[in-house]
């Protein structure tokens, strides 16, 4: 694996397996060079934030990130490159369908949403997707807010709104859900409307919680048993926080940072089940007690391989980006037993498992009902 520069453009060049390939060097979530990344496989992570990118394709398998890599041409001793002025690629995607009227609803307007309604679309789903946010902005790179203290808003959003015309995503902005009736399936809105779901995704996040540490001695002062009321500002900018007991601070910053509690004040007298700290329970298909009802990103508390499945809530923006992932995609392999063999296969997005089954029955091996329920399916691998 190395780089090397190709009409000023930089292309990371690999060999895997006897295979020349040759992928856009700059990740596509901060930029890192993944000339100085892994290469495991077919795949290179990141070295800065971990997202994996398949090298043959440039195709982005492991967030954080949005989009994917360019692939250029490679010969046997050239380098054909398309595109130069081309870092980015987004993923084909399909839009509605006219005629098709199955809604799938996603509440809130961060990671989790947006991954789940791209995949949606990618997946080729061509019903109606509908993003609600109470946020004024459409959906925007939040971990940015920690880094760059003056940026404005327009620099931060992860699509612009072109893109969601152009694949069909409404977004509806300062519109808060208020409840779900999971058994009329729909939800409610502060302004009054109403709107209904076939699949509903549940992503809101969650809000802030006070906490503070004693840092006087460091000349941090504190304003004790008081509340900031309102925050003043001119085109965009912070100038003033006004407390409640009266006193105006001058400010050119102001940082949030009063810990966290779960958005589902809104599900409560609803029958999605939720755990003691009030973060909704799923399970690791992201799936909720409820039919049709999922929940990803910060607000959902589920089974973590790595801890033996412990139910676990991790507020993080790549986990959030692949619970979406996980929302919007679905695939399943379905074997048919007669007489204890498998006769007949169906799948959705398992490829090419289907193909695998039918070559074995085609060549007269048997495929037992042992191996069908079996979590080893290495029998799929034809020799």
């Amino acid at each position: 694996m190395m780089e090397v520069e190709v009409g000023h453009h930089s292309v990371l060049l690999t060999r895997t397996e006897g295979r020349y390939s040759a992928i856009g060097n700059q990740c596509t979530h901060y930029g890192a060079p993944l000339s100085k990344g892994i290469l495991s496989g077919h795949r290179v992570r990141c070295p800065w934030h971990g997202a994996c990118f398949n090298v043959l394709t440039g195709d982005m398998e492991e967030y954080p990130g949005m989009d994917c890599l360019p692939c250029h041409k490679v010969g046997s001793r050239k380098v054909y490159v398309s595109t130069l002025r081309q870092e980015k690629r987004i993923k084909s995607m399909g839009s509605a369908v006219p005629g098709v009227t199955h809604t799938i609803i996603l509440l809130g307007g961060g990671a989790a949403s947006l991954s789940c309604a791209e995949i949606l679309r990618q997946e080729r789903f061509g019903g109606r997707i509908i993003m609600v946010t109470r946020d004024d902005l459409l959906p925007y790179d939040k971990t940015r807010l920690s880094k760059v203290m003056n940026v404005e808003s327009e620099t931060i959003l992860l699509r612009r709104r072109e893109f969601f015309h152009q694949y069909d995503i409404e977004v509806w902005l300062r519109k808060e859900a208020l409840s779900v009736d999971t058994d009329k399936k729909t939800v409610a809105f502060d302004d009054g409307s109403v709107q209904s779901y076939d699949q509903l995704l549940i992503s809101t996040g969650s809000g802030t919680l006070f906490s503070v540490q004693m840092l006087s001695e460091r000349n941090v002062k504190f304003y004790m048993n008081d509340n900031v009321t309102e925050v003043k500002g001119v085109d965009g900018k912070v100038k003033e926080v006004v407390l409640k007991s009266g006193k105006v601070i001058p400010a050119d910053v102001l940082i949030v940072g009063v810990g966290i509690f779960p958005n589902s004040q809104f599900l409560q007298g609803s029958k999605i089940t939720m755990d003691s700290k009030h973060f909704v329970i799923v399970d690791k298909y992201m799936r909720t007690n409820v039919p049709d009802v999922f929940c990803a990103g910060d607000l959902a508390t589920f089974p973590l391989a790595m801890a033996k499945n412990r139910l676990v809530n991790i507020g993080h923006w790549q986990m959030a980006q692949a619970h979406g992932n996980g929302g919007g995609s679905s695939k399943f392999l379905a074997l048919y037993i007669k007489d204890d063999e498998v006769i007949a296969a169906a799948g959705l997005n398992y490829d090419p498992a289907v193909s695998a089954v039918a070559e074995r029955l085609v060549t007269g091996n048997v495929i037992t009902k042992a191996e069908a329920q079996s979590d080893d399916l290495s029998w799929l691998q034809l020799s």
